[in-house]
């Protein structure tokens, strides 16, 4: 119920109004909520929650390619996340540039495409990198070669397979590179005026600093949006035994290949001895037939071990492991 005005409060309020002191249109403007602005073309339906998701999620996502891709370029390699936005796909890609690489990957089993961005400079400094040069952009960007566009695809089939671990908290993907693109007309996954959700790292390999971005329509996460919470996300890594993920590891470094050899025994000869070497020669050791050979994991030396043969194949018997002690 409202408030009661007393006889004389009334009269004092009229002879306001009669005044001018008091404006009947400002009394009710101070009582009308205020109104926000809607845009129907441009719907929020990423939230702030969701976008932080995405940024923890591709936090770890950055992690991984910091420490994955050294391996193929011999290169220190570091990632960071500068930002998530929402835009529509028309604003993305009228803001890419011209060529780019454009990587459309499957995100199975979730619905739709995903879209990989990765700038034309850390393309060609990747592609220098892989034929054996010192990882410089070039100085004007032009097309991509068939070969480049090869050495491309193999970096983009290892940064598409990377993504598979940072999002299991949330869903368990399989992502596949459906193409590769270097124009962005075509790659219209989805319509113009769809919304996206942007995640922008930064890549920095060596000296060489771009952006990467990655194009998550809602239409594709659509199914899983109510994972995307942090409350979810962290009660997901509770869930997580330690156990499990050391098993995991211990899993990937069992797939890690790296070269053994076993070395009969050194000599020294000249280079003319060298030159005229022929079928049959001898070639004086400095170990005896029944010393133990010394095997070697990449250049250190692990075990001891015997020669023999195993189905008509050469092979060695370890006799003992050397410690780092020894």
């Amino acid at each position: 119920m409202g408030e009661v005005l007393s006889q004389s409060e009334i009269d004092n309020l009229l002879s306001q109004l009669s005044s001018g002191e008091l404006d009947v249109e400002e009394i009710q403007a101070k009582d009308e909520k205020p109104v926000k602005n809607y845009d129907f073309k441009r719907p929020a339906k990423f939230s702030k929650e969701h976008l932080r998701t995405l940024e923890i999620i591709y936090e770890h996502y950055g992690r991984l390619l910091s420490t994955n891709l050294p391996i193929f370029l011999r290169k220190t390699v570091q990632v960071s996340i500068v930002s998530s936005e929402t835009v529509t796909f028309s604003e993305f890609t009228n803001a890419l540039s011209n060529p780019v690489v454009l990587g459309i990957i499957n995100f199975q089993p979730l619905t739709g495409n995903v879209i990989v961005e990765l700038a034309a400079n850390l393309a060609f400094t990747i592609i220098d990198r892989m034929l054996g040069g010192q990882g410089a952009p070039l100085e004007k960007n032009r097309d991509f070669s068939e070969i480049e566009m090869t050495i491309v695809e193999r970096i983009m089939l290892s940064i598409t397979s990377l993504m598979r671990e940072p999002w299991k908290n949330v869903v368990e993907i399989n992502p596949v590179i459906d193409r590769i693109e270097t124009n962005a007309q075509f790659a219209q996954v989805i319509s113009p005026s769809d919304m996206i959700a942007i995640v922008t790292l930064n890549v920095k390999i060596g000296d060489v600093e771009g952006f990467m971005n990655v194009c998550l329509p809602y239409f594709t996460l659509e199914s899983v949006m109510d994972k995307l919470n942090t409350k979810y996300w962290y009660s997901s890594l509770q869930n997580e035994r330690d156990e499990d993920y050391q098993d995991h590891i211990e899993a990937m470094l069992r797939h890690v290949k790296v070269p053994v050899k076993a070395v009969l025994g050194k000599s020294v000869i000249s280079v003319d001895d060298f030159i005229h070497l022929q079928a049959g020669d001898i070639i004086r050791l400095d170990s005896k037939v029944d010393s133990d050979l010394r095997i070697y994991v990449g250049n250190i030396q692990k075990f001891l071990a015997l020669p023999g043969s195993s189905d008509d194949t050469y092979a060695i018997q370890v006799t003992s492991v050397l410690r780092e002690e020894e």
